[in-house]
């Protein structure tokens, strides 16, 4: 199964996003999330280290550094998740098999157009969109 980095990523931001007034604390956004607080600041770090948030040393709360119409869940994705692609292959497939000889080379394109695609869609949704959509959705 995909982690869930991605959404929570998306849900820190959507929340700061409509209480643009508010100071909110990393237990308030767990609660919405309802994951563990640690949670929440480890991927406020990235997302402040990739430039999507700005925190004040010794104060609660993080605003957003972009408008959200800014802000791709592309961007967003690419703060929070691992620098490796999406799919990998196992390790060290047999060599004697003309399976696991071959069958790195056979998927690598399919993996690379699927990596693509989903970077695409990524990309051709913003901050702003989700917004829209939570804001329709009340």
């Amino acid at each position: 199964m995909i982690n869930s980095r991605l959404a929570v990523s998306v849900h820190i931001l959507a929340l700061i996003a409509t209480h643009p007034d508010q100071a909110l604390s990393s237990e308030y956004i767990a609660g919405s999330v309802n994951t563990n607080p640690v949670v929440i600041r480890r991927l406020t770090g990235l997302l402040r280290q990739a430039g999507l948030l700005q925190t004040v040393a010794g104060k609660t709360g993080a605003t957003l550094t972009k408008d959200p119409a800014g802000i791709t869940l592309l961007m967003i994705y690419r703060a929070v998740e691992p620098k490796e692609t999406l799919f990998s292959m196992h390790e060290q497939p047999n060599p004697a098999c003309p399976v696991g000889r071959n069958i790195q080379s056979t998927l690598d394109e399919t993996f690379v157009r699927a990596q693509r695609a989903l970077e695409a869609e990524l990309e051709a949704e913003t901050l702003s969109d989700i917004l829209h959509r939570l804001a329709t959705a009340r």
